[in-house]
């Protein structure tokens, strides 16, 4: 690929064409913003120049600033790094030249690119262009003067709305808004953005600088009252973030002290929020959501994917109708499979509940859902298999049925399908233990709702072939979702990682601590739930049977604690009947039960491991701290036995699967920057408190005492095991 570079040529009306070359978005990368300076200061300077246009190469202006600059930021801990580019290049060679600049813009304008476009004096764009800042999703706020020039082009609140939620939008809704003077097709953007220029040069067209625009701010007390609105906002939906109350001081600044006090001050906060936690944590999860699509030995060996256009679900429960839902609305046909009509009769209505869902939501237009359910079809038998691409079975976890079903499967489907199990947690050698087509056998573990999460952690085993795992991958992508691979073993990467995570919960109510108490402390944290509010989502049958699973994997550091079957015994099954440590009334949300505490204290009773009798003394910090460093422990195992390629595939698996804060960078990401000896020491105490449930993994000790990050790559010997 050619090096990134900024070109400049000058037409005989004596219009420079500045055009941004670095596919495929035109990132603007350090060569990049060295070179705009370079090519502004000669159109300056050139006699033979009377305006300027700044365009992109490819159909697209910029997607922004160079991300990979970040990474080297937080990997040198030196943020002199970033270039000036507010001041030095959009202020000073652009917004004062003294020659007309216009921004000729399509396909996007993100980031510091929309930031370039809004210091020029005019933009003109192709339709449907995408314009926005997202940075606050980075942990930083836009540093190239966006928190002063967006509100000063369409107005304080949509500003506001724009950069705190990172919403884009289109080209048409910027023309409206002001942010855009004209939309033009494709073919005439250059050719109007030239003769635009020209006319701002001869002063047919008004000359503007939008940093000393307040016409669209309104009155200080107006502009302070949409503020502090917009903080109390900002509190609830963001309360671990500070991206977003840095942004709004930073806009006051410039409202209040002026546009330019206000991009001083914006290069400065930027400056400092690059270096906090929060950004290196939404930063890393950024590229390790694109270190998942590297696997070895499956994307580097030359293969090509093959085409899956039919697909088989078998299975139309909550996860079945989910994993179909998923593909109907890709454009994949499918065919799903029960064992009687009226089952059958419920999957579909199922499925079509949740394309109207989407609809209704506005996720959906109605000729796309209308479509999408055209690409369905149920049957009771397999005589539509015989030319599916895969088939994914999501029945109950039962051994027997499984094994029945892929016997049946490798008779009734053509020699190339993939066969692919949603089991999440029976190991697949036992699953295809009476096939001959192991190498076709795969795990497609999506979470529930299928169509809604992210994740598809797609579980291979030692005779997995590389073509099926690839082929899944890409069925993944298509689907919109973002493929994980892992090692076969109980519970695969994020639930086998997890799964200390709802029995430390337990444990603490065991030892007398509120449950009530804990749940706030895991949702202070930033979890959206906490761990009691997740078992009554789930169920209780469903806690109980994977508990069971777990306990019989890994006996040594199982907490079996009597509550579960105390409530499933009382008749309570959370969220399913109403009944759990929760009240659920339509239209509110859940209540802590008081009813309940009668149950706690028996579980207490029988537990019969609170010091002396009495309950423990812990702080929030103490909670949460108690209840996520058995799940870095485990997740020190998952590593060490090669169950997932790199560490990030479980920071990216534990934020999509998990939902773990994005902003906290992922479980490893997170146990690193609180510190491996400091997750080891305290596991050690309360191991020698309280059991072997905290006991410090091998691993865990090793990376500790050597202080040597959790992150740091595995030796291959030592992950052997899974073939990784």
């Amino acid at each position: 690929m050619a090096a990134p570079r900024v070109t400049m040529e000058v037409g005989n009306d004596g219009v420079a064409i500045i055009t941004l070359i670095n596919p495929p978005v035109n990132a603007l990368a350090i060569p990049i913003v060295a070179g705009l300076k370079d090519k502004f200061e000669e159109a300056t300077s050139r006699d033979d120049v009377k305006a300027i246009v700044l365009t992109g190469n490819g159909g697209r202006f910029s997607g922004g600033f160079d991300i990979n600059v970040f990474q080297k930021v937080h990997g040198a801990g030196d943020v002199s790094l970033m270039p000036d580019v507010s001041v030095e290049l959009v202020v000073n060679l652009i917004e004062d030249c003294k020659k007309p600049i216009v921004a000729a813009v399509e396909g996007l304008a993100l980031g510091g690119g929309l930031e370039l476009a809004m210091g020029c004096h005019a933009r003109i764009a192709a339709p449907k262009t995408q314009l926005g800042l997202p940075e606050l999703t980075l942990g930083v706020i836009p540093g190239f003067g966006g928190t002063q020039r967006l509100p000063r082009l369409v107005g304080l609140s949509k500003a506001i709305e724009m950069m705190l939620l990172s919403k884009s939008i289109t080209s048409e809704e910027g023309w409206k808004l002001g942010l855009i003077d004209a939309v033009v097709t494709s073919e005439e953007l250059l050719k109007v953005s030239r003769l635009w220029a020209l006319d701002i040069a001869a002063r047919r067209k008004p000359w503007i600088r939008s940093l000393h625009r307040t016409d669209k701010l309104g009155s200080l007390s107006e502009a302070r009252e949409v503020l502090k609105l917009a903080r109390l906002q900002a509190k609830k939906t963001a309360p671990n973030m500070p991206q977003h109350q840095a942004c709004l001081d930073v806009i006051e600044e410039g409202i209040v002290h002026g546009g330019y006090s206000g991009v001083l001050k914006e290069a400065k906060v930027f400056k400092e929020l690059v270096m906090l936690d929060t950004s290196r944590g939404l930063v890393h999860v950024f590229f390790a959501q694109r270190a998942t699509s590297k696997v070895p030995n499956v994307t580097d060996i030359g293969l090509k994917p093959r085409g899956v256009r039919k697909v088989a679900v078998i299975g139309g429960g909550l996860m079945g109708s989910g994993i179909a839902t998923a593909h109907i609305l890709n454009n994949i046909y499918v065919v799903l499979k029960e064992v009687n009509s009226e089952y059958l009769l419920k999957g579909i209505k199922t499925i079509e509940a949740n394309v109207r869902g989407l609809v209704t939501r506005g996720k959906l237009t109605q000729d796309k859902a209308n479509n999408a359910l055209k690409m369905l079809k149920g049957v009771l038998d397999y005589s539509e298999f015989k030319d599916v691409d895969m088939v994914i079975e999501a029945v109950i976890e039962s051994v027997p049925l499984k094994q029945k079903i892929f016997s049946e499967l490798e008779k009734a489907c053509p020699p190339h399908c993939i066969l692919a199990t949603n089991t999440s947690t029976i190991d697949l050698n036992i699953v295809g233990e009476k096939t001959s087509s192991q190498d076709r056998i795969i795990g497609a573990h999506f979470f529930s709702p299928a169509h809604v999460m992210p994740l598809l952690e797609i579980v291979r085993t030692e005779r997995t072939s590389a073509q099926v795992i690839l082929d899944l991958m890409t069925v993944g992508k298509i689907i919109k979702k973002v493929p994980v691979v892992v090692g076969n073993c109980t519970g695969f990467a994020v639930n086998r990682a997890f799964f200390p995570y709802s029995q430390s919960a337990r444990l603490l109510v065991s030892l007398g601590v509120d449950v009530f108490r804990i749940d706030s402390a895991i949702r202070s944290f930033g979890l959206p739930i906490g761990p009691f509010q997740l078992l009554d989502l789930a169920g209780y049958g469903v806690a109980a049977a994977t508990s069971k699973e777990f306990d019989k994997a890994f006996p040594d550091r199982s907490f079996q604690s009597p509550l579960v079957d105390l409530l499933l015994k009382s008749g309570r099954n959370g969220k399913a009947n109403g009944k759990g440590l929760y009240t659920y009334e339509k239209g509110s949300k859940p209540k802590p039960d008081p009813s309940v505490l009668p149950i706690i204290e028996e579980c207490r009773r029988l537990s019969n491991i609170m010091p002396g009798g009495k309950p423990i003394s812990v702080t929030e910090k103490e909670i949460v701290e108690m209840i996520l460093f058995p799940v870095v422990n485990e997740s020190c195992r998952v590593l060490e036995e090669g169950i997932v390629v790199r560490a990030s595939d479980l920071d990216d698996a534990s934020v999509l699967g998990m939902s773990f804060p994005s902003y906290r960078g992922g479980i490893v990401f997170w146990a690193d920057v609180v510190g491996a000896n400091y997750v080891y020491t305290s596991l050690k105490k309360w191991s020698q408190l309280y059991g072997n449930f905290f006991k410090p993994s091998r691993f865990l000790e090793e990376r500790a005492t050597k202080g040597i990050p959790l992150s740091a790559p595995v030796s291959s010997s030592s992950t052997s095991r899974a073939r990784l």
